[in-house]
């Protein structure tokens, strides 16, 4: 078994699946502290949510990006990637105020 998981094109699905995963709950979370509802306002073709939006996107993707450079191991990704998010969320935090 350790052999599958030493699998560089299995190590990489493992990556892509586990981020996108906390990719859609971290914007959920942002959904539920920002005041209006991005996703609605965007359908409603509110360019500026849109770009916003976007910029947490990309927020969260580099700071899995990093995690996945600096750890090797699932878990202590996850763990790194998740306090970066906070990290985040206290930065929008700051400049929303």
């Amino acid at each position: 078994m350790d052999q599958f998981w030493e699998n560089e094109y299995i190590q990489i699905a493992a990556n892509y699946s586990v981020v996108i995963l906390c990719l859609v709950v971290f914007l959920a979370i942002f959904e539920m502290v920002t005041k209006y509802k991005n996703w609605e306002e965007i359908k409603k073709g509110n360019v500026a949510v849109a770009m916003a939006t976007g910029g947490k996107i990309l927020g969260v993707a580099n700071i899995f990006r990093c995690t996945i450079e600096q750890n090797n191991s699932l878990l202590s990704m996850i763990g790194w990637g998740i306090y970066g998010f906070l990290l985040l969320i206290i930065g929008y935090f700051i400049f929303e105020f």
